[in-house]
């Protein structure tokens, strides 16, 4: 038997969200450092449904925006 689709309350949608594989792949990391960088709070913003991870792409993007440097010691934002 299938569950109906139901539709976000006040036409809110969910952003297509990643698990924590296809984040690691899609900001080319290994899923290992991914994990690392949530646990040191230093990663893209995740939502956690249960025991899941999951990543939505519009946070991961932002994230990796935010990760550019000039030099080895000097971060640009």
């Amino acid at each position: 038997m299938s569950r109906p689709n139901k539709t976000a309350t006040r036409g809110e949608e969910l952003p297509e969200l990643l698990s924590a594989r296809e984040a690691a792949d899609f900001l080319n990391l290994s899923p290992v450092t991914l994990s690392h960088y949530r646990c040191q709070g230093r990663g893209p913003i995740y939502r956690k449904h249960g025991w899941r991870i999951f990543y939505a792409k519009p946070d991961l993007v932002d994230w990796s925006n935010r990760q550019t440097w000039s030099s080895t010691s000097e971060k640009l934002q």
